[in-house]
């Protein structure tokens, strides 16, 4: 089968290596050219996720994916399209479709009948339906769901764990009508493989969630609810930092009684999922109040870990202040809606001097957020651990001399493991 894969991304990338080394024959197609020359050489264009190079070097070597710009002239040849284009939002989630439509017009021009086109960047609900569906049709001449299919299947996978998170989740797939979901089906069974889990309501595999509405509401769901439970977390931790007590015993506690589940706690939870798609829930459901909610109050949460800073350290002022992470999460390198950039923001407003340390980054691309670079072993008065780099589970005192003051927002630190200071374990999301 030959396949285009439309946005070569952290994710649309893993999905065309996956999809050629089960055999098929897979055009990746970009807009950045710079992208396009690394894939065609067998070179990885963004660190991080595990196994991509060597199954990368793999399919391109065989000759069973190549990348361009040509999206018109790939999906004119291709039985299936998958899209991965990112979806921009603004701060309130409202989302801005421009790159979207500008991908969807160049499928529409190349468009064949019988070819299956599958969104797997998240949408709000009706989205494949009410809007991509009238596009294709406007551009290609076509019908959706009679000439051609039209299916929505969300990424359900972690940046850095792709190819494992492809195997260990169902693939949920919904189309436009029975026979696009039947063909979506069809489509992702030839090729993604499954691991066997007993543990699910059905057996792993692609389900079919009967509609488009549905897949698109699914993973809006999974989110939300991830982003409404760490939002109580945080509000556990608050309380229990205010009064002396252990949030994450109590949560773990809280975890043994069967069928119950916190999230655990901590300052930067999330990345392009959890700050952004409860918005765009809320762009459907604005009456979610519980959602709305939760939200508000994870976003609070970085300015609350200087506050928790300041009331144990004393004045920021002049104070140079280290923040341990640019990521979003540790092991990743990636800074999008990461809680570095509030952390960093709400201690200039202090009057700190504000350093930033990230073991995956050099000094020069920290430089280039505007931030001020941190190198282990430079003099500082006081440090907020933002993200969970395996790294900083083994920092000494000599690693940040002079801090007396240090806000663990991701239970990183052992007790006694930096002698020098007060380590404060406090759990806040951003």
């Amino acid at each position: 089968m030959k396949i285009t894969v439309v946005a070569m991304g952290k994710i649309g990338l893993p999905l065309a290596v996956q999809f050629a080394s089960r055999g098929h024959h897979v055009v990746g197609t970009d807009v950045n050219q710079q992208t396009i020359d690394l894939i065609n050489q067998g070179i990885e264009p963004f660190p991080g996720e595990a196994h991509l190079q060597n199954k990368l070097e793999a399919v391109v070597r065989s000759g069973r994916l190549v990348a361009t710009n040509d999206t018109t002239g790939s999906v004119a040849e291709s039985e299936a399209v998958v899209v991965v284009v990112p979806l921009s939002v603004d701060s309130e989630g409202t989302p801005d479709f421009a790159w979207m439509d500008t991908a969807t017009a160049s499928i529409a021009k190349g468009l064949k009948p019988g070819t299956l086109i599958s969104y797997e960047t998240t949408l709000p609900v009706g989205t494949t339906r009410n809007r991509f569906a009238k596009l294709l049709e406007k551009e290609s001449g076509l019908i959706a769901g009679v000439d051609f299919h039209l299916a929505f299947s969300p990424e359900r996978v972690f940046t850095g764990r792709v190819f494992e998170d492809l195997r260990r989740y169902p693939k949920l797939v919904g189309g436009i009508n029975k026979s696009s979901g039947k063909a979506a089906k069809e489509f992702y069974e030839s090729v993604l493989d499954f691991d066997e889990r007993s543990d699910l309501v059905r057996p792993n595999g692609v389900w079919d969630l009967g509609s488009s509405e549905a897949s698109e509401m699914a993973k809006l769901a999974e989110t939300t609810y991830r982003d409404v439970n760490i939002g109580l977390a945080n509000q556990f931790a608050r309380f229990a930092a205010d009064n002396g007590i252990d949030v994450y015993s109590v949560i773990d506690a809280c975890n043994s009684q069967p069928f119950s589940h916190i999230h655990q706690p901590g300052i930067a939870v999330g990345g392009h999922c959890i700050p952004i798609y409860p918005r765009m829930y809320l762009w459907n459901d604005p009456g979610a109040t519980v959602v709305r909610a939760a939200r508000e109050a994870n976003v609070q949460m970085p300015s609350y870990a200087v506050d928790v800073l300041e009331k144990r350290h004393g004045s920021l002022s002049g104070q140079k202040v280290v923040v341990m992470g640019a990521a979003y999460r540790g092991g990743v390198k990636e800074t999008a809606f990461s809680g570095v950039f509030a952390t960093v923001d709400a201690l200039k407003a202090k009057g700190a001097e504000v350093l930033v340390h990230d073991p995956m980054y050099t000094d020069a691309e920290l430089a280039g957020y505007g931030f001020t670079p941190y190198n282990f072993g430079q003099t500082a008065d006081a440090a907020i651990v933002q993200a969970n780099h395996a790294a900083y589970a083994d920092i000494v005192s000599a690693d940040l001399p002079g801090v007396r003051t240090v806000v663990d927002g991701r239970k990183m630190l052992k007790p006694g493991q930096l002698s020098q200071a007060d380590v404060v374990v406090l759990g806040v999301a951003g």
